[in-house]
């Protein structure tokens, strides 16, 4: 039986602790991993319809440089790094499903690869690669390597500042070293600046090294404080937008501390798995577990700890960022209990299987519009299928409130007048359009017009404005309805 344990000591990782070894080339280490998390992402990925989120990364990215630049300065800046690199993938591989979630696919492979780095430096290439694996089945990897959103973008800037740091700490007076670790805090606060708390996990890891070697620290501040200063530019605008924002999070109690993980593996069964397994590495040496332990434990404090302020940041998205080290543990904890390769691998089998049914439940069509579940493709095919040139259609926001768009998105190449629209979202400069003031003179004679409204009430018009109902009912009798998942298309046609 090959052993998973070599009691050879590793000189470039700062304390000597005990190896685990695999059979294969380092290669294999990051590559095994990779394929894996990979192979989880990519299926199904088109099975989802696009979320409200989604359309939102889809609308923005289809806008001009300057467009979306002067959107920034009104909205969503924390996400602009995104929406620009999005606008630019866009432009070169297209818009269709895969196409939009692709880059995150990517990056949780690439993050999977850097947990399996992260493992091997600090507990053995045994840990490593359990880590890697770890973390690829965990669903919300699934989840979120298939959402066209920037938070797997943002959970490998955060790991790989994490392996940067590690390895800023082999050679402390290495300023290339400090450099590159700067450079990528200013990648993650870009990116999206609540997952700055990073830094203060790693401030902990730091300051445990420091005990031993003091100069890391001073090497550290200036670091991580041009590499969020960096980011200087979002925080001032996403911190005029927060309360617009994020009025609807809650302010978190105590209990969120526990109910949060959950929702942050996707799935209170791989949470208590990790969490357990991550317990069992509770017998490696304390210099090297304790910083792992505070890059899992400190960001979600301080983020509960700035939530009870004017606004409340604490979301599963946003503490998303600490699952790569908690598959690291995960990994640590697996390779010590299991001693050989077979029985890891065993383990990781049986937790794959027990974790199906929630990577089910992670490609249903609806997953990713929870809880509107919104079938844009839906009212889409019923407006092409009986669509006649010169119809008309009015969107009326609500819950989900990109409805518009979202059925735009499915409608492609079939272009429809909305009658009541002043100005669309783009050219206003922000994610909603503008309405006519007086919608009777918006009309412009249309025999038919295509209405779709969130819910399925029995009348489709309830749901429309009272001004926009009162010029449609003076000159419109309803036609045809049709009722789909969180919507409602009607047909309109005109009074003789």
């Amino acid at each position: 039986m090959t052993t998973l344990i070599r009691p050879a000591q590793d000189t470039q990782t700062g304390p000597a602790t005990a190896r685990r070894q695999l059979p294969g080339a380092s290669f294999g280490l990051w590559m095994w991993p990779a394929l894996a998390a990979l192979a989880c992402t990519l299926t199904g990925i088109r099975t989802p319809l696009l979320g409200t989120d989604e359309i939102v990364t889809w609308d923005v990215a289809e806008r001009s440089t300057d467009r979306i630049l002067a959107m920034l300065h009104h909205v969503d800046a924390v996400h602009g790094t995104y929406y620009l690199l999005m606008h630019g993938w866009t432009a070169v591989f297209g818009d269709s499903h895969t196409s939009l979630r692709m880059p995150s696919a990517l990056a949780m492979g690439a993050t999977a690869a850097v947990v399996a780095l992260i493992g091997r430096r600090l507990f053995g290439e045994g840990a490593g690669l359990c880590g890697g694996m770890l973390f690829a089945v965990v669903p919300v990897v699934s989840r979120y390597g298939q959402e066209a959103r920037g938070y797997a973008l943002v959970v490998l800037a955060a790991t790989v500042a994490t392996l940067l740091l590690l390895r800023a700490f082999d050679r402390p007076l290495s300023p290339g070293r400090w450099a590159g670790y700067g450079a990528c805090l200013a990648v993650v606060g870009l990116l999206h600046l609540v997952a700055l708390t990073v830094v203060a996990g790693h401030l902990v890891a730091v300051l445990l090294r420091a005990r031993r070697e003091r100069r890391v620290l001073w090497c550290f501040l200036p670091s991580a404080a041009a590499g969020a200063a960096c980011a200087l530019p979002v925080m001032l605008l996403g911190r005029s937008q927060a309360s617009r924002q994020l009025f609807w999070v809650p302010q978190p109690d105590l209990w969120a501390l526990v109910g949060i993980w959950p929702q942050v593996f996707a799935s209170g069964l791989c949470a208590g798995a990790v969490v357990a397994l991550a317990a069992l590495a509770g017998r490696e040496r304390r210099e090297v577990l304790l910083p792992c332990v505070a890059l899992v434990v400190v960001p979600p404090l301080v983020l509960w700890a700035a939530s009870h302020g004017e606004v409340s940041y604490f979301r599963f998205q946003y503490v998303m960022f600490t699952v790569p080290c908690w598959a690291v543990l995960a990994g640590a904890g697996l390779a010590a209990a299991a001693r050989s390769w077979r029985v890891a691998a065993v383990v990781l089998a049986v937790l794959s299987l027990l974790l199906l049914p929630d990577q089910r439940r992670m490609r249903e069509p609806f997953e990713h519009d929870v809880p509107h579940g919104a079938d844009y493709a839906g009212a889409a095919r019923t407006i092409a299928k009986y669509h006649r040139p010169g119809d008309g259609v009015v969107y009326v926001r609500g819950a989900p409130w990109m409805l518009d768009r979202g059925v735009r998105y499915y409608l492609r190449d079939l272009e429809l007048r909305e009658v009541f629209l002043a100005r669309s979202a783009a050219e206003n400069d922000e994610l909603y359009p503008v309405h006519c003031t007086q919608p009777a003179r918006c009309l412009r004679g249309e025999s038919r017009i295509w209405v779709v409204v969130p819910g399925t009430g029995p009348d489709p018009l309830e749901p429309v404005p009272a001004e926009q109902a009162r010029a449609l009912r003076a000159q419109y009798t309803t036609y045809g309805t049709e009722r789909l998942s969180g919507l409602t298309v009607a047909l309109l046609q005109r009074k003789p």
